[in-house]
């Protein structure tokens, strides 16, 4: 978990990032910071027009997403629930000429988690 303003990036290319604030001049922000496969999460009810942005920041599968009502206390009260009850994220990877396997692994109910298929 990292926090820090809005015209700072983190040491680490974080997994996702959550804005809570209605200006939509940050997710271009927020999109460099996330790595690939990364998701940003627009959480507020409403938010400002987001900015014209070079499409390298969409490059290698990143998000944008929005979540209805979701506020900033909520997710204060996610996250240590989640860590009290140990939720853990489960992926299988699957090299790309596999993908047919992933598909029907799912399917089947033979994976727990999410099919990732890389190369």
């Amino acid at each position: 978990m990292w926090a820090g303003a809005s015209d700072e990036l983190p040491a680490d290319r974080l997994d996702a990032v959550i804005i809570f604030a209605s200006v939509g001049e940050l997710v271009p922000a927020a999109l460099r910071a996330v790595r690939k496969g990364g998701r940003v999460v627009c959480g507020g009810i409403h938010m400002s027009d987001v900015p014209s942005m070079p499409y390298r920041l969409l490059w290698e599968e990143r998000e944008v997403v929005s979540v209805a009502n979701l506020t900033r206390r909520d997710a204060e009260e996610f996250f240590p629930l989640a860590r009290q009850a140990r939720v853990r994220t489960h992926t299988k990877v699957y090299p790309l000429e596999q993908a047919n396997q992933a598909l029907e692994d799912l399917r089947a109910g033979r994976l727990s988690g999410a099919a990732v298929l890389g190369p």
